[in-house]
């Protein structure tokens, strides 16, 4: 199994970015497909999770009406569109599959390498 984020970079506050994560070796529209993030000296934590079927999304309060996340189950892809970006959204973003609808990073079975987000004020 293998899930490869792209699309980070640096940004200035204000401004938008947008994550893909192509999937491989799962069978991808089975899968719930989750963004996590890890700020420098943080915790990992949730950011956004939508269902196989992409009809359920769900995301952290800090995000909401910013970020979108979204699906192509015949591309095995997902995608996490990023508006308004704030400072504090500097992060490393990761993509993972579940075979749940879930927000719990320790449900999610396979992640990948994570992509870097820097937003400057």
């Amino acid at each position: 199994v293998q899930l490869v984020e792209s699309g980070g970079g640096l940004v200035q506050a204000g401004g938008s970015l947008r994550l893909s994560c192509g999937a491989s070796g799962l069978p991808f529209s089975n899968f719930a497909m989750g963004w996590f993030r890890q700020g420098p000296g943080k915790e990992r934590e949730f950011v956004a999770r939508i269902g196989s079927s992409a009809w359920r999304t769900g995301y952290a309060e800090s995000v909401v009406g910013r970020f979108t996340i979204s699906r192509d189950n015949g591309k095995n892809m997902v995608w996490l569109q990023m508006n308004s970006l704030k400072p504090e959204d500097t992060a490393v973003y990761y993509c993972a599959a579940a075979r749940a609808y879930t927000h719990l990073s320790r449900d999610y079975d396979y992640w990948g390498q994570g992509t870097q987000v820097t937003v400057s004020s």
